[in-house]
């Protein structure tokens, strides 16, 4: 029995925007996920490449979740708020009035999706200038990021959008103007994926260069001249329409948000893993790297002084953990393209059936199904003479093309569920190539590299997460709490409140350590 009367616990709401839902947890001071609630949200894909979004569909999806998760929870114990979501552009007038980004005219399409691949030639022409600011994204900058995606926009909807347009916000960002009616902008967002540097801020050359320059001319109001480190709180907190929207309590505190995938870098890259016997035990936070591995996989790093990789985002100061510079490798296409792989499988009518028979999800039976024929071998031989090139979706990381395309090389004739079996292997084994292909990109360049922390939607693959692990060489952390980015967006709002000192604090308590999955140093060849 305890003597003494303890604290009530104190929670904090995670709310994360991802390509396909809006999933809200309520976390308690300890890193544990005690309610969790998701709802899926529209995309439009009006033709090939173009991929589009609704800021209120979106809002009201957050606002449905949140509500779901403080259900008949005490409101004076909820401390704080804290916002992640994909790197889309939300576009909106000077009303805050949603804009189409498309030809149609369909205001309410008002967001342009981070997977959007509509702005090559507009990308291709900012890459010829070859400005400085080029060198803080591997030296490429991406079709995924802002500025060729704002360029395709002047270009092609002048009257209808450009013009009219009031305020451009990355997704996360809009969520917490939504939040408090404060248009300040996280470090994260400006810095990762619009050319902000956080020692000179924006650049005049480069948007003059790029042909954008009238954002220069209002001082970057519509795309943000207020900036907040993520974790800081914003305005004055939540405000009453927004709170009751929310089921939430009125004035509350609320982060600067971070892009979906740094919120789950946050979540489980500074866990305390003493015990564990890893080689990151007592070694600095920058021998380590998140994994967020979803739609797509986002490679994270720290370092205590700038790294530059080729091919390699960052390096980023201050954009997921304060007082270090990040390095982002990634991924395009991962847990898309296993599902597109799968799904396009002519034996997955038959997989689809067999696992359902099973109760067992489709991957869970392919798992098993790997194992019932592997004979006496390792499952990883396998596929010996079956190989994957898996930039279906062009490549990111460390070769920055997006011109590449996917390959599938020792095909036969046959079609049944063995093959899809083995082709579902290979990919995944072509995907943690990639891995490996990005870290020793990094390590070349200066990062020592030691333990991989996974989350996010394919770490809940055992299969997935040992083919990471035998062909990098490396152990893989998994996270107790498998909603790693909702914890991190908790962790936001955890030191928005105040009740923690720093990032740091709150990441050592809040992230914690489930599973360790070591090598296989025998399978490595």
């Amino acid at each position: 029995m305890h003597s003494k009367k303890q604290d009530p616990v104190k929670y904090y709401v995670g709310i994360d925007v991802g390509s396909a839902s809006v999933r809200a947890a309520l976390v308690d001071e300890f890193g544990t996920v005690v309610a969790h609630a998701d709802q899926p949200i529209q995309i439009w894909e009006p033709q090939p490449d173009h991929y589009e979004q609704s800021s209120a569909d979106i809002w009201a999806a957050c606002c449905s979740v949140t509500k779901k998760v403080v259900c008949g929870v005490d409101a004076s114990r909820i401390r704080g708020v804290g916002f992640d979501a994909t790197c889309s552009l939300v576009v909106v007038d000077k009303e805050f009035q949603p804009l189409a980004v498309n030809c149609e005219g369909q205001n309410h399409r008002n967001v342009i999706m981070w997977m959007d691949h509509r702005a090559v030639s507009q990308v291709e022409r900012i890459n010829a200038t070859q400005h400085r600011v080029l060198s803080y994204v591997g030296g490429v900058m991406s079709v995924e990021m802002q500025p060729p995606k704002l360029l395709w926009i002047k270009e092609n909807l002048q009257e209808s959008c450009w013009e009219k347009a009031g305020y451009f916000f990355d997704l996360p960002d809009f969520l917490s103007w939504k939040a408090t009616g404060v248009t300040a902008r996280s470090l994260c967002t400006v810095v990762c994926k619009w050319t902000y540097t956080s020692d000179g801020g924006w650049d005049d050359s480069f948007w003059k260069m790029i042909g954008l320059e009238d954002l220069v001319k209002d001082k970057y109001e519509k795309i943000g001249n207020h900036v907040l480190s993520p974790g800081e709180p914003v305005g004055k907190g939540l405000m009453p329409e927004a709170a009751k929207d929310l089921g939430l309590p009125e004035g509350i505190a609320v982060a600067a948000s971070l892009i979906d995938a740094h919120a789950g870098g946050l979540g489980v890259i500074g866990a305390d893993v003493k015990g564990h016997n890893l080689p990151c035990e007592n070694q600095p936070i920058t021998s380590r790297v998140a994994m967020i591995c979803g739609t797509s996989s986002c490679h994270m790093g720290v370092s205590e002084t700038p790294i530059f990789v080729p091919g390699v985002w960052g390096p980023y100061f201050s954009a997921m953990v304060p007082g270090l510079w990040l390095n982002e490798g990634g991924q395009s296409a991962t847990g898309k393209l296993i599902d597109h792989v799968v799904r396009g499988h002519v034996a997955f009518p038959e997989l689809q059936s067999k696992a359902a028979a099973s109760a067992h999800s489709i991957y869970t039976y392919l798992n098993s199904h790997l194992d019932l024929i592997k004979k006496s071998l390792p499952v990883g031989f396998l596929t010996v003479d079956l190989h994957v090139w898996p930039d279906f979706h062009g490549n990111r990381s460390p070769l920055t093309d997006l011109t590449l395309k996917g390959m599938v090389v020792g095909l036969t004739l046959s079609r049944g569920l063995d093959e899809l079996a083995l082709i579902y292997l290979a990919t995944i084994q072509a995907i943690a190539l990639g891995t490996r292909h990005i870290l020793e990109t990094m390590q070349a360049a200066g990062h020592h590299i030691t333990t991989l922390f996974l989350c996010g939607g394919l770490s809940k693959n055992p299969l997935f997460v040992q083919m990471h692990a035998d062909i990098t060489g490396k152990p893989v952390v998994l996270s107790k709490e498998v909603e790693s980015v909702l914890v991190g967006a908790a962790i936001l709002g955890a030191c928005a409140s105040g009740d923690f000192a720093s990032i740091q604090e709150a990441m050592a308590r809040m992230g914690r350590i489930g599973r360790v999955v070591q090598p296989n140093h025998e399978h490595r060849r």
